[in-house]
């Protein structure tokens, strides 16, 4: 397995593009299933959400809207404690079935401080997908609906998930050695 460089940090190989491929297939199966003569709201969080948002979309067979929104608590490798709302959701919620996008939950924090603003507006439900869930390191409860991989409290890059800018690009997810 390649060793890669990002910045100051060593990462070797996690999950390779085609086990993260098949499991975005199963949960995209789920999800039709779940969702079949409806048509859910995914809003996927940027950024490091739009390689699962556009992979997730491919294999749907469901009627499905998608917008993104920008919240972002990290730095380096450490999360801020802030969580930070840069581009605002414009799509009214009242009525619609929601699924909400992500690509890692750690802490939960993200997600705990903004899903009271789209309970506020009403929807008929709400769902949360995420690619990656690290359980050990969850402070804030969440229900996650649609989970990837559970993986241990390490960081990763790869596949939207970046360090300091780099490495969203890469199709397999690497781990901090």
């Amino acid at each position: 397995m390649a060793i890669i460089k990002v910045h100051d940090k060593s990462f070797d190989i996690y999950l390779p593009e085609e086990k993260i491929q098949q499991r975005i297939k199963e949960l995209a199966a789920d999800i039709n299933r779940d969702y079949k003569g409806r048509r859910p709201l995914f809003i996927a969080i940027l950024n490091g959400s739009f390689m699962f948002a556009s992979d997730l979309f491919k294999y749907l067979d469901i009627e499905a809207e998608l917008c993104f929104i920008k919240l972002a608590s990290y730095k380096g490798m450490k999360s801020s404690g802030n969580v930070v709302t840069s581009i605002g959701l414009e799509d009214d919620l009242f009525g619609k079935d929601v699924i909400i996008v992500e690509d890692i939950v750690d802490t939960g924090k993200t997600l705990h401080n903004f899903l009271p603003k789209l309970i506020h507006q009403q929807p008929k439900s709400m769902k949360i997908a995420t690619l990656l869930h690290k359980s050990e390191a969850t402070e804030f409860p969440l229900t996650l609906d649609y989970v990837g991989f559970d993986i241990p409290n390490k960081f990763v890059v790869g596949y939207g998930l970046d360090y300091d800018g780099l490495g969203r690009n890469w199709k397999e997810i690497y781990q901090v050695v």
